[in-house]
């Protein structure tokens, strides 16, 4: 059975989608769910669902981020995972950082990648004409928004699209996504899963 702590920035549905979909015959079971702010609202889901927490604030870092992620690592290293999910986790990682879990982390980005790297990608993707935008979940890299593709899912760019509401067309695929790929991921097999 393997271990997975989640990352989180702030609500967690997609980690409430991944603790969710590690039941019964998955190959995994989530054993932290750690974040960079304190008050962030996926913290008390995850206490609700059983599944423990931890919380480092990253303001009185400052721009120390190996320092930030120093404190982070404690609760992330005791919880002994082995694999991590970056889900909506809003701080950019150091390379010591993502080298340390090199082929064992995970990221899901609200863009089809490699279009998009970065924030605004609803807005961008709009801008551009494109007739359909999406998700991906890939490994990650030292490099922004980069590695090794593990999935993907599309949805219609609409006439009437507004960044909200292609947001939240992608995030509902998102939770779909991220499961699917992390319970082939966690099963050693790492082909593509595209919805």
């Amino acid at each position: 059975m393997k271990r997975v702590a989640i990352l989180i920035s702030g609500g967690g549905s997609n980690m409430v989608a991944l603790a969710e979909s590690m039941k019964g015959d998955h190959p995994a079971r989530p054993v932290l769910v750690a974040s960079n702010d304190p008050d962030a609202d996926g913290l008390a889901k995850a206490c609700a669902m059983g599944v423990p927490t931890a919380a480092v604030d990253h303001r009185p870092f400052g721009g120390d981020r190996a320092g930030f992620e120093a404190e982070l690592l404690k609760p992330i290293l005791a919880a002994k995972p082995d694999i991590i999910c970056l889900a909506g986790f809003m701080r950019v990682l150091t390379p010591d950082f993502v080298k340390r879990f090199r082929g064992r982390m995970l990221n899901i980005h609200p863009s089809l990648l490699p279009n998009y790297p970065g924030l605004n990608t609803h807005a961008r993707a709009i801008a551009a004409g494109d007739c359909e935008a999406g998700c991906t979940v890939h490994e990650v890299t030292p490099l922004l928004d980069d590695g090794p593709i593990l999935g993907q899912a599309r949805v219609p760019v609409l006439p009437d699209d507004t960044p909200d509401t292609l947001a939240a067309r992608v995030l509902g695929r998102e939770h779909e996504l991220y499961p699917a790929v992390l319970r082939r991921f966690a099963a050693g097999n790492r082909a593509p899963v595209l919805i």
